[in-house]
């Protein structure tokens, strides 16, 4: 067996919200792993240092300022990436809002902001590079989903249905680009470090860390360092047989 299989030398990976958190995390690794960069967020300030750090490392990095849920910025983004790079091997559709309070309480602006980030510029991201994907007849495309894409939770509705939407886009694009060689999974964290409000709770603080590690077997937080393995596993062709996955990972949170 090959013992290349998760290196990812020469090829071109696009992260979205990636100034912060997760996706700078996930950035790193993939940078680790051997993979240039494009790295986005809607703050330019904070993908640029984070491309900095990337270059130091001997991989190319290049940062954009986007507004994932805005088509025009998208199109722009994927246009300027191919021209910059020449490819697009991996796609990892990061980019999310969140917060919470109870289901009777948001209004239409609070949905339209919620949706149209988390499910809407997740699709706009992945037909936008998944043009090129299908060109080229390759390509990984990676979904960062939710335990509430697959559990209920009070007081948090349209992240749950937008998460729960990203997983059947999942579906739906895996089982139409396989055939042009393009992959579609998902991964699913439960609550991560960095990651302040849980569903039913006020905010961050003591009594919130005591209930996240009771309801969490493992007894902790992830750290976002530990999103990196699943990412760089569904992008590489270790995972060459992988289409269609939401590969959770929460601690066991939804093995109780």
């Amino acid at each position: 067996m090959d013992r290349d299989l998760f290196d990812l030398s020469g090829r071109v990976a696009v992260v979205t919200g990636a100034g912060r958190g997760l996706g700078r995390a996930i950035s790193l690794g993939l940078a680790h792993y051997g993979a240039d960069l494009v790295v986005v967020s809607r703050t330019a300030g904070e993908v640029e240092s984070l491309a900095g750090e990337i270059q130091k490392t001997g991989r190319k990095a290049i940062a954009m300022a986007v507004d994932t849920g805005k088509k025009a910025e998208v199109e722009t983004l994927a246009a300027k990436a191919k021209t910059l790079t020449g490819r697009v091997d991996i796609l990892v559709n990061n980019a999310g809002v969140d917060f919470n309070q109870p289901a009777l309480d948001y209004d239409e602006a609070e949905w339209d902001r919620i949706i149209g980030t988390n499910l809407k510029g997740y699709f706009l991201c992945a037909q936008a590079f998944g043009r090129f994907m299908v060109e080229q007849r390759a390509g990984s495309i990676i979904m960062n989903s939710s335990i509430y894409g697959q559990v209920g939770a009070a007081d948090n509705l349209p992240y749950g249905a937008s998460k729960g939407g990203v997983n059947q886009m999942t579906r739906m694009l895996a089982a139409e680009w396989a055939q042009h060689g393009v992959r579609v999974n998902a991964i699913a964290p439960g609550y991560m470090s960095r990651m302040s409000v849980a569903p039913g709770k006020k905010g961050p603080g003591e009594e919130l860390e005591r209930w996240v590690a009771r309801r969490t077997p493992m007894g902790r937080r992830g750290k976002p360092e530990e999103l990196v393995g699943p990412v760089v596993f569904l992008a590489s062709d270790a995972a060459s047989y992988v289409n269609g996955a939401i590969l959770t990972v929460d601690g066991g949170w939804t093995a109780v």
